[in-house]
């Protein structure tokens, strides 16, 4: 019997191959299980994420049957998995932002008011931002989210939330329009460097 280097396959060959040995899903686990759990963090938080990372893998082993084997790379099926399971989490995600809000590190160095004021900038910032997130519609925040955070190509966004690339990128054009407006319109960074840091 001739022995498959499963490194050497594409993720649709591996779950192609899962059909007939299940056991060789586990690659594509070991391949994008740390993606989808830093995503899922990003989104709800580590507690949670570790249950929905697990229920990520979980779904799409058992959909891997119906897996389009044109798209070769797997991650951005994974996402699509990852985000549907965060909208079922949605209550919880928008309590996990207030929560960020509420946990941002006060500074009592009074002595240093240059270093002062730059945190308190910086947490007024992050505050307006969180809380503009949360006032997006669903599908424009998981949009931008995937761009910013995830670093996917419109095309993998596309792939991953099962809608055409022009929806994606008008989504992505009034998510950042409604985010400037809620940081005020004249900030010198992008709104993608904005959520880096969150």
């Amino acid at each position: 019997m001739t022995t498959v280097d499963i490194g050497a396959l594409t993720d649709a060959e591996v779950i192609e191959r899962s059909i007939r040995d299940p056991e060789s899903f586990a690659a594509i686990f070991d391949r994008h299980a740390a993606h989808i759990h830093r995503y899922l963090a990003r989104r709800l938080g580590a507690g949670i994420a570790d249950d929905l990372a697990a229920e990520t893998f979980l779904a799409a082993f058992r959909r891997r049957e119906r897996y389009d084997t044109v798209y070769p790379d797997a991650r951005p099926w994974l996402y699509g998995i990852a985000t549907n399971l965060v909208s079922q989490h949605r209550r919880e995600e928008e309590r996990e932002y207030r929560l960020r809000q509420a946990c941002v590190p006060t500074t009592s160095e009074a002595s240093h008011a240059d270093r002062v004021a730059t945190v308190v900038t910086a947490q007024s910032l992050r505050h307006t931002l969180l809380h503009a997130l949360t006032e997006l519609s669903a599908g424009d925040r998981d949009a931008l989210l995937l761009i910013a955070w995830e670093e996917l190509t419109y095309d993998q966004v596309a792939a991953a939330l099962a809608i055409p690339v022009g929806t994606v990128r008008s989504r992505l054009n009034r998510a950042r329009r409604l985010l400037r407006q809620a940081l005020g319109g004249d900030i010198n960074i992008t709104i993608e460097e904005a959520m880096s840091n969150g």
